[in-house]
């Protein structure tokens, strides 16, 4: 039997058969005009899934599932996409949509929490019941695995760990709090604490390595400034790694979980953001020398994790 995933995206629809093992056989994807209506998405994600079967030779009968993974609030149950803000979808039954045109099993689930699937089935918290993901990107997202079950909460929408208040005065966050830990160390607020840094700071290399126009600034800048040896970098990356650190301090505090799984764009920073990191975390986490203590890894499911974990939601339902 083969499981396939959906990853719906604000810029792209991918989607992939995938076998027992956690391996994409065949993959596919379209542009997914996010200013389109809702319905017109939903027969491109249909017509997508259709094609890739056919290409791969299979019916209904090889079939076990189909996941979608999808940003926003979801009615699990009934497969409705209660709201996504990046497609402006509202109370979207894709489940009944999907199931007008093929009739196996439809599945959704919260794109955070697919990824934390597909690290636990495939990736780097495969072997390991307790694990925590946590995704950086324009937000930050997290999924929680307890005893190798995914944790929703009570409403659906349990692990929201961008939200996090790491200061009760600190930055505008976005869902209307002040001081969440999304609002430091998702790019968008790395971005703008390299910008007030390099405003404060005229030599620094930040301005040579956006070519003199801040707008320029992505979130790797700081990084490559620090590497460098630029001053103005390196204590940006520095109070960014602090932060950093208190949130997942927080998180094994609470969950005390095997292992912690750091993906998105700042994980590709490999050791030069974990060895520091778990510098600043030394005695911030509560636990009795001799111990078990969480692992710190970096993701390895990559662009593949939405599709796999979207695949997999029925393994740790």
């Amino acid at each position: 039997m083969y499981y396939i995933g959906v990853d719906l995206g604000g810029t792209n629809i991918a989607a992939g058969i995938v076998d027992d093992a956690g391996k994409i056989v065949k993959k596919a994807s379209t542009k997914t005009g996010r200013n389109r209506k809702s319905e017109e998405i939903v027969k491109d994600m249909c017509r997508l899934v259709l094609d890739l079967m056919k290409d791969a030779g299979l019916t209904e009968k090889d079939i076990y599932s189909i996941g979608i993974g999808s940003p926003g609030s979801h009615d699990r149950e009934n497969g409705i996409i209660l709201y996504n803000n990046n497609l402006n979808f509202k109370n979207v039954n894709i489940k009944e949509a999907f199931q007008k045109h093929i009739d196996v099993p439809i599945y959704l689930e919260n794109d955070a929490n697919c990824a934390a699937i597909a690290e636990n089935v495939a990736g780097a918290a495969k072997g390991y019941e307790h694990s925590v993901t946590i995704t950086i990107g324009t937000g930050i997202g997290g999924g929680v695995i307890i005893n190798n079950k995914l944790f929703t909460g009570t409403n659906g929408m349990g692990a929201e760990l961008g939200h996090i208040v790491i200061d009760i005065d600190g930055e505008y966050c976005t869902c209307g709090r002040k001081g969440c830990w999304e609002a430091y160390s998702a790019a968008p607020g790395l971005i703008s604490q390299t910008r007030k840094a390099a405003e404060k700071n005229p030599d620094s290399k930040i301005h040579e390595l956006c070519g003199g126009n801040l707008d320029n600034i992505d979130a790797k800048t700081a990084f490559d400034a620090a590497r460098l040896g630029d001053k103005t970098g390196m204590k940006v990356i520095d109070d960014y790694i602090g932060i950093f650190g208190e949130a997942l301090a927080n998180i094994i505090n609470i969950f005390q979980p095997d292992v912690i799984v750091i993906g998105g764009g700042v994980s590709k920073e490999g050791d030069n953001l974990l060895i520091p990191l778990k510098e600043k975390m030394r005695g911030k986490t509560y636990g009795n020398e001799g111990l078990p203590t969480t692992l710190i890894v970096v993701a390895q499911m990559g662009n593949d994790a939405g599709i796999v974990g979207a695949a997999f939601i029925p393994k740790l339902n």
